[in-house]
């Protein structure tokens, strides 16, 4: 069983997980409006993986013999200045959704609750390897800069980038 005050938080982060996932669907959903085709496959699969993340969460509430509770869903934003700043924005989000495992991860030792902190780990991996992945999209959109063809190339690498992510996620189930 996990403390109150742990199923609380844990409850909040799987209403910022869900709401990534939304923010994420929202962006994709804008991309593909504005014909980014690779730019949107990429959002759709960051939105499907922040779903994934809140129900495990939800899961492992659940398991603990605590109440998991259904977010609520605020209506994300749709519109976006451009490409450029809503992979920053997706960026600022996933510096976010870091600060708050690592509140988690403060908690944990606080308690103590062990369990919970060695379930905590993988997140914290897991995020390390989105912002990480993150700021690599945002090196090279600076890279490929603003000029005529720039949102060419942008759906491209970002195109480019999501089939390597598949790849890996592939190999990583394989193994």
């Amino acid at each position: 069983m996990i403390s109150t005050t742990m199923a609380t938080a844990l409850n909040e982060q799987i209403a910022l997980e869900a709401h990534a996932s939304s923010l994420y669907l929202s962006m994709s959903s804008w991309c593909e409006q504005e014909g980014l085709v690779g730019c949107a496959q990429f959002m759709r699969r960051q939105s499907e993986e922040e779903r994934a993340h809140m129900l495990r969460i939800f899961d492992y509430v659940n398991e603990r013999n605590a109440h998991a509770l259904t977010p609520s869903v605020h209506q994300p934003k749709h519109q976006f200045e451009s490409v450029q700043k809503m992979f920053e924005e997706v960026y600022a989000h996933e510096k976010k959704v870091t600060a708050s495992i690592m509140k988690l991860v403060e908690q944990c030792y606080k308690e103590p609750d062990h369990t919970t902190l060695l379930f905590l780990q993988w997140y914290v991996e897991e995020q390390r390897e989105e912002e990480a992945l993150m700021s690599t999209l945002m090196d090279k959109i600076k890279l490929i800069g603003t000029g005529g063809q720039a949102l060419y190339y942008i759906d491209k690498e970002v195109e480019k980038i999501n089939g390597l992510e598949i790849a890996s996620e592939a190999a990583e189930v394989e193994k």
